[in-house]
């Protein structure tokens, strides 16, 4: 894949972009073992953990993670079949409100994110340099579908380095996550 270029995305997603170092198609796939190792070194019980009052839970940052990816594999879909109609911004702290997150199982949440990632993968994989080069109109930005692989990919990794460094660095797992 062609590397990505400054003018496919905002600033406003450079700390998740320059998370990947390497192609992000391999990163992608990656992180369908990484994330769900990292999911399940992650007690039941630290799910519903929050580093500090009005912050989301452990559960929440990892359902907000699928809420993401899915709202941004989407936008890619659209631009990528040159459906150029812009698109909306979401609210992520309402569907974090309104998810139920904290009433779900980290087993679940990890098996979703496994066949989620897996499914949009054959939709990445299916996208073709023109593709991939279109952009549109998402949160009154313009941006290029390859720049949501590239944001998809780091925001996940954003999202496991807030938890490593803010949820879990005091947690006793035995060395399993620091």
């Amino acid at each position: 894949m062609n590397p990505l270029k400054s003018d496919e995305y905002p600033a406003i997603f450079n700390d998740y972009i320059e998370t990947i170092t390497g192609d992000v198609m391999e990163e992608l796939n990656e992180q369908i073992d990484s994330f769900p190792e990292f999911i399940s070194s992650i007690p039941e019980e630290l799910g519903t953990f929050s580093y500090a009052e009005g912050k989301w839970t452990i559960k929440e940052v990892l359902c907000h993670i699928l809420d993401a990816e899915r709202i941004m594999t989407y936008r890619a879909l659209r631009f990528g079949r040159n459906d150029m109609t812009a698109l909306s911004s979401f609210e992520q702290d309402e569907f974090v409100a309104n998810g139920r997150h904290n009433e779900r199982k980290m087993e679940d949440i990890k098996e979703e994110f496994i066949h989620l990632r897996k499914a949009n993968m054959y939709l990445f994989n299916s996208f073709d340099d023109t593709e991939l080069s279109r952009k549109g109109m998402a949160s009154d930005r313009l941006i290029s579908v390859r720049a949501f692989l590239y944001i998809i990919a780091g925001h996940l990794n954003h999202h496991v380095m807030l938890l490593k460094s803010r949820y879990l660095k005091d947690q006793n797992l035995n060395g399993d996550v620091v």
